[in-house]
């Protein structure tokens, strides 16, 4: 099943000459399945960049490139696995509000991330019948809210909420630099 962004403005080209295309397709999460087809078309529609100014989704990377999602998914997993943890030690119910409950913590999956710090999230236990994780945003790892069924779906309500707090832009997507690791 092939997803649709081509109604995402971009200004100007796409960055993808440091996406590892490979590990695009031949990564596996626990369950044995690839990269839900949404994120696999987001990446390669769209390659590195800020969604709607706000939103970095982290794509793989080839090795010696900063913000690949091989590195940073992994940190910010471990960061949020940990702060939920400790929230629920703590009975921080509303940690898990609007959507979610404790027993999603271990297996959220950080993908994206946006520029106040709030971040993009696959719930991986479970897959729909299109292979697709449902997407979750915790504003600054404090919240559960489902955004949609897969990053298609989770893109369309991401549209709507920035049109409302900034207007229509011009442009929905601007592509960013790749930064090699220093």
């Amino acid at each position: 099943m092939l997803t649709d962004f081509s109604s995402i403005r971009v200004q100007g080209d796409p960055t993808l000459a440091h996406i590892d295309l490979d590990l695009l397709d031949t990564y596996r999460f626990a369950d044995g399945a690839a990269f839900p087809a949404s994120y696999r078309e987001f990446v390669r529609s769209l390659g590195w960049g800020r969604l709607f100014g706000l939103w970095l989704v982290y794509p793989p990377a080839l090795e010696g490139y900063a913000d690949g999602w091989q590195a940073r998914s992994r940190i910010l997993t471990e960061r949020l696995r940990e702060t939920y943890r400790d929230g629920q030690a703590e009975e921080f119910d509303w940690m898990i509000e609007p959507d979610g409950d404790w027993s999603l913590a271990d297996s959220l999956q950080v993908f994206a991330i946006s520029e106040n710090g709030d971040v993009m999230l696959w719930d991986t236990a479970v897959r729909d019948e299109r292979g697709e994780f449902s997407v979750y945003c915790s504003q600054k790892m404090n919240s559960l809210r489902l955004l949609g069924p897969s990053l298609d779906v989770a893109t369309r309500v991401l549209r709507s909420e920035a049109a409302e707090l900034f207007g229509d832009g011009e442009f929905d997507f601007e592509p960013l630099a790749a930064q090699r690791l220093s």
